[in-house]
């Protein structure tokens, strides 16, 4: 009897551990991954140093900041489309995209394309002025 109940006692013992090692893996890997991507919404480097390529990208009227950024990632501008859109959510250029034909660099951060596809037309500018 005592046997049985030693070696049922280091059973649930190996369990409790396996699951608790398990459970801290997961949590450990989960935090790891949500401060990585947390920081890169603020801190995210361009795709490439120095000069890099000039790609002209054409947005429409109707495209939202989730197309833009699927466009952009498939032109090779950036690397997430979902982090761009929680960039734009996050910028003061929220909601601002014009539409329009522009040239981008690969050695431009997603802030400063953002600060060039929102840009606000000048005519608006020189009415307001009159």
């Amino acid at each position: 009897m005592k046997a049985k109940y030693i070696i049922g006692s280091l059973a649930e013992l190996i369990i409790k551990i396996v699951a608790f090692i398990f459970i801290a893996s997961f949590v450990i890997r989960t935090a790891t991954a949500a401060y990585d991507y947390g920081f890169r919404v603020f801190a995210e480097e361009p795709l490439s140093v120095g000069e890099g390529r000039v790609i002209s990208v054409s947005i429409g009227n109707t495209d939202t900041a989730k197309e833009v950024g699927q466009m952009l990632q498939e032109r090779g501008l950036i690397r997430d489309a979902n982090l761009f859109r929680i960039q734009e959510l996050l910028s003061e250029h929220h909601g601002k995209i014009q539409p329009g034909i522009y040239d981008l660099n690969t050695a431009m951060t997603a802030q400063e394309m953002l600060e060039v596809i929102a840009v606000e037309p000048e005519e608006d500018e020189e009415e307001a002025k009159e």
